[in-house]
């Protein structure tokens, strides 16, 4: 299979280093290139890449060329902006909100399945009450609301919350909800 490439295309650079990490966690088998303008991205052979990210105010100096690959355009954006006939991904959010965002253009079919470039892995890595709780996790309850749903006590739910996180690797929620996703535990449409 053929590198997945993508670029991130923005004046502001921390965003583009956010951003960075947060596709190179969904997506491991990607190669991500930041660009701070449209001159960088084109010389690296930008017509290359199978999705932009990019600013609202890049896009916009340079609509014409992001019209010409409109499938392969994701227009970042402050708030709800929508722009017609243009995905955006509004940056302005939670990191779980942005990881389902991102999760949901994949699954709605934009361009490319986002499981081709996940490795995949036959070993199921958590426990039938480990697998509820994180369910329970992704759809936004507390512990508290996990241990009242499950007839758990709290500390239960805590603990198996840590072991969700170690055996997943996960650093944050994001990470759980990726999994879940990928491996068919919860649909993000139910997220």
């Amino acid at each position: 299979m053929a590198p997945f490439r993508i670029a991130i295309i923005d004046y502001n650079i921390l965003m583009c280093i956010g951003l960075q990490q947060l596709l190179s966690d969904l997506l491991p088998m990607t190669e991500i290139s930041v660009f701070n303008s449209m001159e960088e991205m084109k010389e690296d052979n930008g017509c290359q890449f199978v999705h932009f990210f990019v600013s609202s105010r890049i896009y916009f100096e340079n609509v014409q060329f992001f019209r010409e690959h409109q499938r392969k355009t994701i227009v970042l954006v402050s708030g709800d902006l929508n722009i017609n006939d243009v995905y955006t991904l509004n940056v302005c959010q939670s990191e779980k909100a942005i990881v389902l965002a991102i999760m949901g253009l994949y699954s709605k079919g934009h361009g490319h399945a986002i499981s081709d470039y996940i490795p995949k892995s036959n070993e199921q890595l958590l426990s039938t009450r480990e697998t509820e709780v994180a369910v329970l996790l992704c759809k936004g309850f507390i512990n508290k609301e996990i241990a009242a749903q499950l007839e758990l006590a709290v500390t239960t739910v805590i603990t198996h919350r840590k072991n969700i996180m170690e055996k997943l690797h996960a650093r944050s929620l994001a990470d759980v909800i990726v999994y879940c996703v990928l491996n068919g535990v919860v649909n993000v449409e139910d997220l």
